[in-house]
């Protein structure tokens, strides 16, 4: 080594070795290790990380390795207890790991082991107190590797770079490292940044101590262990280790091999394997609770890229952003943000602009003084979003091999931003990457979430909001447990899931989850389970609950093109139990179990409807079904049922309420029988909360939800006339306690339907058929305008898909005894031509 490096382990007293100090994801501290190793050119670098990573070391160099990357360990049989040790591109340690693999040079990971870390992360060998502060975050200069499902690695109690610059007269702790370091000179000494932070370290942990950490000192003593052993295979003065900076005075440290020896006796053990895994740049950030985090990982990275001028890049990224959104930014306003950007850092003394400053120009100059752009800003570039990658030749679990296949296949890339997809089921490519999201789901890796789609309805069409994150990397090794494939484990699990369901609708919801997914294996099992639940089950409620997942399940089934047949029969069955034992079921209700049994109303309404697609069975067949489908059959019954709920009188009053509504909205109901029954629940005799629930049953909004009781009124007066009465005689004292239910009903309207009911009651509401107009009320005239009504045929042909009548010949002369009526002209749409006399006669569109 050169000179200046033995000088500086002379120094240290470490016996020759080089320690660099550092902070962790720091791109100055980065650039300094370079440096620091060209210049000293080490035999074997020694990495803070755990041992188990060594043979991994090589992938690093894999032209299919792209940071930010991490390196994942779990417990072989609890793959839920794991840890991650993220790097970035400008992580000191990754270059470090990249400038020895690149040269030859031997590299070993020499912190405390992942099998015993990940054995100590219950946290049951703690101390009293211990707990509570290992969660705390960790200082810039400390590493906290993030361990999910325990407490993850100690933290010291003081943030060492905040105390430094409180000392060096900084209230930002982030501003004062790029003023020392990150907007350091290079050249000089390439050892003189290590020498001062070790000093500093060294100060501190003599004011501060250990922080009173068993944790720390563990790891500390396995570190010299190691540092030992490769002085002794490398020669003292050819290792050089990479720590980070709190360590350094513990590695300086004169101690015994014996006194290290027996902190780590008797450590407990487990069994643990290690790969690399995709990481990202959002998941650096301390925002996310990772305890070494840092608050700008995208400035950072661009920081250690930008080879020179980095504030103009910066600007020039920054506009390119807004420009993809649409936002006017001109090189000049590139130009004027880094001029400002500059004379900030001068008027606050900084040698170099830093993020504060671009921030503050970026606002300014790009934004115009708002926040908004600027938040897209600091999510997209100051924080980034930024996915590593890593080669196929890293070690993984056979599910994740089968994952990454079928994500390659279907072109379905991980990526770390947020984006949305939309998916035709009719399409082969778009059904297979539904079935691999919906199976993913159910093995709880949640890569993909269903939206609601924008532009259909339809069974047939599919909208997911994909995401990855570094811990689904977790969550496909614990679904290993379940099968080698995503299809086996899938199948597994969801066999596994219908067994130990809770209730009923559990099972229907997984039923469901299984035609989605494509489990016909796993479909069986559950129909079993789920025909057992509904054989004992006598809660009409629990049937009402599993019918409608039932029924949807029948139509995705279709769709896919999935044998639903037994499917269908379990459906059909279900139906017919809760016909059974509805109407027992409806009976002495208080108002918020009347309210959900409401709902149950309308939600086996629904199924009902959708079971019509499938055969009931020639048995349950009624004598006339031209459909001869069992259609009619299961449908006739449920409106029998219907009926016996709506004139019942001990059916609670909102439940009797919908049933009319929903006979009258299928057409069951003969001319006035809806009034009749109305007025019947609102007679004088009645009592006014039960009326009210009636009607709040009646009017209100329908299964899927609207005004349809609104303009129910509006268009049959009688029904209103019926309702107005009622109000009417309703007394003060009981109108004070209907009126919190009658307003709950009529809030949920639109304002015009409300406004027309009110100009309706105001009008009166006597008289046989809808108002057109008239009375002189603002807005309603006393005829139909024909000519304004024809204007809009169309645009309501162009709105339907209509195609547009061709336009017609103009109409030939009439002869004077046959006069041409003055009547309003009828567009050509709704026009037909008499060739024969050649008079052009009107026809009604």
């Amino acid at each position: 080594m050169t000179g200046a490096g033995v000088e500086t382990r002379a120094a240290a007293g470490t016996g020759g070795a080089l320690l660099l100090g550092v902070r962790h994801h720091g791109p100055g501290s980065a650039r300094a290790v370079r440096a620091a190793l060209d210049e000293a050119r080490p035999d074997a670098v020694l990495i803070e990380g755990p041992p188990e990573a060594d043979p991994l070391v090589h992938l690093a160099a894999d032209e299919g390795m792209r940071p930010p990357v991490a390196l994942l360990a779990h417990v072989v049989d609890e793959p839920g207890r794991s840890a991650f040790w993220p790097l970035a591109e400008f992580s000191p340690e990754w270059v470090a790991i990249r400038w020895a693999v690149e040269r030859g040079v031997p590299v070993r990971f020499i912190d405390l082991p992942a099998a015993h870390s990940l054995a100590r992360a219950d946290g049951a060998d703690e101390e009293p107190g211990e707990r509570e502060e290992s969660e705390q975050r960790e200082g810039p200069g400390e590493r906290e590797e993030t361990v999910a499902g325990g407490a993850g690695e100690d933290a010291i109690r003081i943030d060492p770079i905040a105390v430094l610059a409180e000392t060096a007269g900084y209230d930002d702790p982030e501003r004062w490292w790029e003023d020392v370091v990150e907007h350091r000179e290079a050249g000089g000494d390439a050892f003189a940044p290590f020498e001062a932070v070790s000093d500093a370290m060294e100060a501190l942990r003599e004011v501060y101590g250990d922080a009173g950490h068993g944790r720390d000192l563990v790891r500390e003593a396995h570190m010299r262990l190691q540092l030992r052993a490769a002085q002794k295979e490398f020669g003292p003065d050819r290792v050089a280790v990479v720590c980070g900076a709190w360590h350094v005075p513990a590695l300086r440290r004169k101690t015994t091999v014996a006194a290290d020896r027996a902190l780590l006796k008797g450590l407990p053990k487990v069994k643990a394997e290690m790969t690399w895994v995709p990481w990202t740049h959002r998941r650096l950030s301390r925002a996310s609770g990772y305890g070494a985090g840092i608050a700008s990982p995208g400035w950072y990275g661009h920081l250690f890229a930008a080879a020179d001028r980095p504030v103009e890049r910066w600007m020039t990224k920054v506009a390119g952003l807004l420009r993809d959104e649409d936002r006017l930014v001109s090189s000049a306003h590139v130009i004027e943000a880094v001029r400002l950007a500059d004379t900030l850092a001068a008027m606050r003394g900084r040698p170099l602009a830093g993020l504060s400053e671009t921030t503050d120009a970026v606002r300014a100059v790009m934004c115009e003084g708002s926040d908004v752009p600027l938040a897209l800003v600091h999510d997209r570039l100051v924080v980034g979003d930024v996915l590593g990658e890593v080669p196929e030749s890293a070690p993984a679990a056979p599910l994740q091999r089968d994952l990454t296949r079928a994500q390659r296949r279907l072109r379905l890339k991980p990526e770390a931003l947020e984006r949305e997809v939309e998916l035709d089921l009719r399409k082969e490519t778009d059904a297979a990457r539904s079935t691999l999201l919906h199976r993913l789901r159910l093995l709880g890796v949640d890569w993909g979430r269903p939206a609601r789609s924008r532009g259909s309805t339809g069974t047939f069409r599919e909208t997911w909001r994909l995401r990855w994150e570094p811990e689904l990397s977790v969550r496909v090794a614990e679904a290993g447990v379940w099968g080698t494939t995503v299809l086996g484990a899938a199948t597994g699990k969801a066999s596994a899931d219908a067994v130990g369901a809770a209730g009923l609708s559990d099972v229907t919801a997984l039923a469901e989850r299984c035609l989605l997914a494509e489990l016909p294996e796993a479909l069986p099992v559950v129909m079993r389970v789920l025909a057992d639940r509904a054989a004992l089950d006598a809660d009409v409620g629990h049937l009402a609950q599993a019918l409608p997942a039932l029924v949807r399940s029948l139509r995705y089934g279709d769709v896919r093109g999935t044998d639903t047949g037994a499917l269908g029969e379990v459906a059909l069955g279900l139906a017919e139990r809760v016909f059974v034992g509805l109407p027992g079921a409806c009976v002495g209700l208080d108002t918020d179990a009347a309210l959900e049994m409401r709902g149950h109303v309308d939600a086996v309404h629904q199924a009902v409807g959708l079971l019509g697609e499938f055969r009931a069975g020639p048995a349950e067949e009624p004598p006339a079904d031209p459909g001869g489908d069992g259609t009619r059959g299961i449908r006739a019954r449920w409106s029998s049922v219907l009926r016996v709920l709506a004139r019942r009188e001990a059916v609670a009053g909102v439940v009797r309420g919908r049933c009319v509504r929903l006979l009258l909205d299928g057409g069951e109901l003969a001319d006035g029988e809806a009034a009749r029954l109305m007025g019947l629940a609102l007679s004088r005799g009645s009592e006014p909360a039960e009326g009210a629930a009636w009607i709040e049953g009646f009017v209100g909004g329908g299964p899927g939800g609207g005004s349809g009781g609104g303009m129910l009124l509006v268009h049959d007066e009688r029904l209103l006339g019926l309702v107005d009465d009622w109000l009417s005689g309703v007394s003060d004292d009981a109108f004070i306690d209907v009126l919190p239910l009658l307003r709950r009903t009529f809030s949920a309207y639109e304002p015009g339907v409300r406004r027309t009911l009110g100009e309706l009651v105001r009008r009166g509401t006597r008289g046989a058929g809808p108002v057109v107009g008239g009375g002189g009320v603002p807005g309603f005239a006393e005829q139909i305008d024909a000519a304004r009504a024809d204007a809009v045929v169309p645009t309501v042909r162009l709105l339907l898909g209509m195609a547009q009548p061709q336009p017609q010949p103009p109409p030939q002369p009439q002869p004077p005894t046959q006069p041409r009526g003055h009547g309003h002209q009828q567009p050509e749409a709704d026009t037909d031509t008499d060739t024969e006399n050649g008079d052009l006669v009107g026809v009604a569109g």
